[in-house]
């Protein structure tokens, strides 16, 4: 068999998206697709594995059976091609082939959700059957399609779904180049721990893979962590990551500011890279329970009920290892400046972890115009930075393709540089002293340690000189001439 290269295979999963979405909302057809892509995914690895077994054993069908030479148990009653040949009630079939693949895999235990697999008014047998014809088109096994090219377009699905269902994409999708940023920035280690406390599809932790596989590093051993609120996206992230050949890693559902997961002796675990997108200043949270927290998360204060910011904050904070750990978190603008969180912010620049703000550029987020900053803090600073913040105003980096604004690599390598730079760069990136910062209310808003518009303001005191000079011939001839009428 061919390899299905990745523009077909981009075209394949968005004509399956395509079938589904003239009969429901984008904010539905991901209850369905997505799993089961990844059900035809881990059915057609199987018969791969079964049949390389077969040839092993000289047809021995018991030992090509057998669990050992299977990432996955497909239990025969439940496999792809008994659903492909069930003609009535096929959402029941579907919801049961599911349920015993679950119960056959401990590591598969509720990924595929609790989608509404037996409502014929949504999903009739024809509808489901047009579906799996189209998905039983194209073999996705690893020889047709190896897991980091499937994994890619898993990715480009949940890029496409964001294109066309809102906001409601941002609960669990993050611009991917501003993901590679981040994770640039952080450089994760083999063997290190990492975790996100708002995962979505698990995009951050994936990149922290790719990032170690690009760099010739053992990615295997890292260790992977995350909760997510809503228990579909959890699963999304879940399968995202089976998906990339990605094994290590925990995922979770539920709510990490009301019950965090990671707990250990009463304390939150630590881990040595985290990497965030918390959902932007919520105002439906258990301020109550926060101010009281268990875990000591509200060491710099409890932030007002309508901004949950500071609290997904010091969540993170409190989650980094005391010697290796550091952050990298995408936050709104409004949390280096609102007058109603400055203790806060006091206390965190008194703390001296914040390492360095990024101000990027509007448009990196779909269906939003907001402008974002990524906040970067280390609990073991480089000495050269004790006391000290770096400030980059990335805000023009950005190349932008019709209505996508996305970061090029020049625009990442620049950034990273910069970061990685004890020099300032004038315009684009400058070391403020924590005192500095105290004595501007604890403000760090970019423009106000940054200057863009020097050029601007030169050029604008030129022409009002000029035009000061021009009005004052203009003053003193009218003058001249009344004097001499």
């Amino acid at each position: 068999m061919s390899k299905i290269t990745i523009p077909e295979l981009e075209k394949y999963l968005w004509d399956g998206a395509v079938i589904l979405r003239g009969k429901m909302g984008a904010g539905s057809y991901k209850n369905y697709l997505f799993p089961l892509i990844f059900y035809k995914r881990i059915c057609d690895v199987y018969d791969e594995e079964y049949a390389t077994a077969m040839i092993e054993s000289d047809n021995d069908e018991e030992y090509a059976a057998m669990g050992d030479n299977h990432r996955f148990v497909i239990p025969p009653e439940a496999h792809w091609n008994v659903i492909r040949n069930t003609s009535v009630d096929v959402g029941t079939a579907i919801s049961k082939a599911l349920k015993k693949i679950e119960a056959a895999n401990r590591d598969l235990s509720g990924i595929f959700g609790d989608a509404a697999w037996t409502n014929k008014s949504r999903l009739p047998d024809e509808l489901l059957k047009d579906l799996i014809e189209h998905l039983s088109s194209v073999t996705l096994s690893n020889e047709v399609c190896p897991a980091d090219e499937l994994g890619l377009g898993y990715e480009y699905l949940v890029g496409r779904f964001a294109d066309d269902s809102g906001h409601t994409a941002q609960e669990f999708y993050t611009n991917r180049t501003i993901v590679q940023l981040m994770t640039e920035l952080l450089q994760p280690k083999s063997g290190e721990s990492i975790y996100d406390p708002t995962c979505g599809s698990a995009g951050m932790l994936i990149s922290s893979v790719a990032y170690l596989r690009d760099h010739g590093q053992e990615w295997r051993s890292v260790k992977l962590y995350g909760q997510e609120l809503r228990p579909l996206t959890a699963s999304i992230g879940k399968m995202n990551l089976f998906l990339h050949d990605i094994r290590e890693f925990k995922i979770v559902q539920g709510d990490t500011l009301q019950n965090p997961y990671f707990v250990h002796d009463n304390q939150l675990q630590t881990f040595d890279v985290v990497l965030a997108n918390p959902p932007y200043s919520i105002s439906e949270w258990n301020r109550e329970k926060f101010e009281n927290d268990p875990y000591g998360r509200n060491f710099l204060g409890t932030p007002p009920q309508g901004r949950a910011d500071f609290a997904f904050f010091q969540h993170i904070l409190k989650s980094m290892n005391p010697k290796t750990g550091r952050c990298a978190i995408l936050f709104p603008h409004g949390i280096l400046f609102r007058n109603e969180e400055q203790s806060l912010r006091e206390k965190l620049i008194r703390s001296d972890v914040v390492e360095c703000v990024i101000g990027v550029a509007a448009g990196l987020f779909y269906n939003s115009p907001m402008e974002a900053c990524i906040v970067v803090c280390r609990n073991n600073k480089n000495e050269d930075m004790i006391g000290k913040v770096k400030i980059i105003d990335a805000k023009k980096e950005f190349v932008k393709n019709g209505k996508d604004v996305s970061l090029s690599v020049e625009n990442i390598a620049h950034i990273v540089r910069a970061y990685n730079s004890m020099k300032d760069e004038e315009g684009f990136s400058k070391i403020v002293s924590n005192k500095d910062i105290l004595d501007n209310d604890s403000k760090l808003t970019i423009v106000n340690y940054i200057n863009n518009k020097v050029e601007d303001r030169n050029l604008s005191l030129k022409n009002t000189y000029s035009n000061w000079k021009k009005s004052s011939r203009i003053l003193e001839s009218l003058t001249n001439n009344l004097i001499g009428d």
